[in-house]
């Protein structure tokens, strides 16, 4: 056995030698940007959260098990990973006890003999080959060459998958190759319970040669499996536990990150600040948390199946997105660890490498990509290893819009409104009361300071107070809190846009420009509770202007709505005899899981029949308007709310409901394309929860919007 633990112990050094040396250059890769700080603080101070989310996502595979077989197949080999280490340990002792006494009969310590154990190690290693097995028939199935753009393969470095799947297979079948030689040679840890290699052993001749060779292949072919994971996509077997560690983690999407400048968030107020480090212009300004997402990608493609950018036939595909960057970052890598010394000496096509735009019609990304995304969450939602991609998409929109000043044009007059006017449609702020008028009872006009007696301060939002559709969802709103006797006001014209519109398109600036105006008028008002109809309003004032010290207790009107009908404060009486497909607005889901309220309001509603559209909940679809997208033409592919509306046209519904005023827009604008081309009937109409909720409470018609 001696001869056999050198030809192990070489083979393990020089493996694990050249595994040490690809893990130190993607170490010094990564950490070539600028620090994440914030990654490491939120980690360090959430150990509970943490843990959770290692048993729930890594261990107990939570997202990849919302797609079957897929996931199923991918847990067991998962779990063979962790599980067939046992057989590994048992593999080196075998070599080492082999070398020293002549006799390969090492057990692991305490559970070594166990049945048990050697029972979950054969049936791991058989469900691993089935897995194998699923996996090849859906790569077949769901082949490039046969889909084209409709594979989620499509884009994907297939070979590299390939050869992992049949060195998986080779790990396995090394295996029991071992392992039923062991058994006859009476080597075996195991009397009973490793079934598999019990009945592999039964057709292998007893053989002390053959145990050896079994032995070094079984261990090789890991070895050599080691070598090709850290040079491949596969390194995520590695890289998965610490990209979940270190992803932000609130309940939903919430917040978009902040802007960081050598790890220090950015204060625009700074004299010093260094205009041009702005957002990300090349790919050494990626922090290592981005280049964990590099790391990281599997490329499964199951952002890009779920992508609506995608899946209307515009460039974006999020998993390209991230691959586009890595593979630039694996190209350019070796010249970003250059010398300044030697960077001059370095050839005229190394230079132009280096200097290629992270984002341009020749740089890595295409503007179209980047201008593409709804910002609608879906691809971070189903990333089964937590990759970041709208942080990405932010970080370049960001470098673009405020260091290049290169963005859609019709985006332009949406940022002039914003700065000029307060709200993105450019109108007067006088007007944003103009809906109290059209009320029979009185509003609380807030002056300076919110009257002790109320409750809620009612934040209308731009669209609700200026946009003709909108303002239908706030009257309802606010006429089933007057029935419900809930005391509330509202900032009428102190009231200013969020921001959310400037901070998706990447104008940071002016985003922290009115937040930190409205955040000054609540704290003066003495405001503690809001409740806000715009889902985009929502996911601002309660997760991103505590960024800025605006704290505040954010409920949406659904959530809101949902407690009062639950109290009995709001009793819908009048039967509606309709069938309604509900549209989760992306802002209000994803970002913040808010998909209960909505329907258990409808479910309460006398003759009301809901019928799901097949995309609902978290694989929602979203409307277009998200990203600033609402304020930008959309001249790719199909449009967005299209496609929306033709799934909710399957279900064949009375009416549309959702519960998000540019929801309410983008899906009205395509209905009445429908009504007017004859593909949809003439009474279809969308419309807000709560107006549906103000119907059957007061027997009124719906006022459509």
């Amino acid at each position: 056995m001696l001869w056999v633990a050198i030809i192990g112990l070489v083979m393990t050094v020089a493996a694990l030698a050249l595994a040490a040396r690809r893990v130190l250059f993607l170490y010094k890769l990564a950490v070539i940007g600028p620090p994440a700080p914030e990654r490491i603080e939120y980690a360090r101070n959430n150990v509970g959260v943490e843990v959770k989310a290692q048993l729930v996502e890594v261990f107990g595979q939570k997202k990849l098990l919302k797609w079957t077989p897929s996931g199923v197949a991918h847990f067991f080999v998962m779990w063979a990973f962790l599980i067939l280490g046992t057989v590994y340990v048992e593999a080196y002792g075998a070599l080492i006890q082999g070398a020293i006494t002549g006799t390969p009969d090492f057990h692991i310590p305490i559970v070594g003999t166990w049945p048990v154990l050697g029972f979950l190690q054969d049936f791991i290693a058989l469900a691993c080959l089935l897995g194998l097995a699923a996996f090849t028939v859906i790569r077949i199935k769901n082949s490039p060459k046969k889909l084209g753009r409709g594979s989620r393969f499509s884009g994907s470095h297939l070979g590299g998958a390939w050869l992992v799947l049949i060195m998986i297979f080779n790990v396995i079948w090394t295996l029991f190759l071992a392992r039923g030689a062991a058994v006859n040679t009476g080597n075996f840890p195991y009397e009973s319970g490793a079934f598999a290699s019990e009945a592999v052993a039964k057709l292998l001749p007893a053989s002390t040669l053959l145990e050896e060779i079994g032995l070094l292949l079984h261990i090789g072919v890991m070895l050599v499996f080691l070598v090709i994971v850290v040079n491949s996509k596969h390194l995520h077997i590695f890289t998965a536990p610490l990209n979940v560690l270190f992803s932000r983690r609130p309940d939903g999407l919430g917040a978009a990150q902040e802007m960081r400048i050598d790890g220090k968030v950015v204060d625009f107020e700074d004299e010093d600040l260094d205009g041009d480090k702005l957002g990300r212009g090349k790919i050494e300004d990626t922090t290592w948390k981005g280049f964990l997402d590099f790391y990281t990608c599997t490329e499964c493609g199951r952002c890009q199946s779920q992508c609506p950018a995608w899946n209307t036939d515009k460039p974006l595909s999020p998993k390209m997105l991230i691959l586009d960057q890595r593979d630039h970052a694996f190209a350019v890598a070796p010249y970003l660890m250059m010398s300044e010394e030697q960077r001059a000496h370095a050839g005229q096509d190394v230079l132009a490498l280096l200097e290629k735009p992270l984002v341009g019609e020749e740089g890595v990304i295409h503007p179209d990509v980047l201008w593409s995304c709804t910002n609608c969450g879906a691809c971070v939602e189903q990333c089964p290893v937590d990759i970041e991609h709208i942080d990405h998409i932010l970080d370049m929109r960001r470098y673009q819009v405020m260091v290049e000043s290169n963005f859609p044009s019709e985006a332009g007059v949406m940022v002039k409104n914003l700065e000029n006017k307060g709200n993105p449609w450019g109108m007067s702020e006088m007007k944003r009361a103009d809906w109290i008028e059209e009320l029979d009872f009185e509003v609380q006009l807030i002056d300076e300071k919110m009257p002790e007696d109320t409750e809620y301060l009612f934040w209308v939002g731009c669209a609700g107070a200026l946009e003709d559709r909108a303002k239908k969802t706030t009257k309802a709103v606010a006429e089933l809190l007057h029935i419900a006797d809930v005391k509330f006001a509202v900032l009428g014209p102190m009231e200013a846009c969020t921001g959310d519109p400037a901070r998706r398109l990447g104008m940071e600036f002016l985003f922290n420009m009115l937040a930190q105006q409205n955040i000054e008028t609540l704290n003066e008002a003495g405001v503690k509770k809001i409740v806000a109809t715009c889902p985009h309003c929502f996911n601002t004032l309660a997760n991103e202007y505590p960024q800025l010290g605006g704290t505040y207790e954010v409920v949406h009107h659904t959530q809101l709505l949902a407690k009062l009908v639950d109290e009995g404060r709001l009793v819908p009486v009048t039967p509606i005899e309709e069938k309604i497909t509900y549209h989760d607005p992306c802002f209000l889901g994803r970002h913040n899981k808010v998909y209960a309220q909505p329907r258990d309001i409808m479910a309460k509603v006398p003759g009301v029949k809901t019928q799901e559209m097949h995309r609902h909940k978290d694989r929602g679809f979203c409307c277009g308007a998200g990203g600033a997208r609402m304020w930008m033409e959309e001249r790719l592919g199909k449009r967005i709310n299209t496609e929306r509306v033709d799934e909710a046209l399957t279900t064949d519904p009375d009416t549309i409901s959702t519960a998000c005023p540019f929801c309410l827009v983008m899906l009205g604008d395509s209905i009445n394309e429908k009504k007017n081309s004859g593909e949809a009937k003439e009474t279809l109409e969308v419309v807000d929860v709560s107006q549906l909720l103000i119907k059957s409470i007061k027997g009124e018609p719906v006022e459509a919007s």
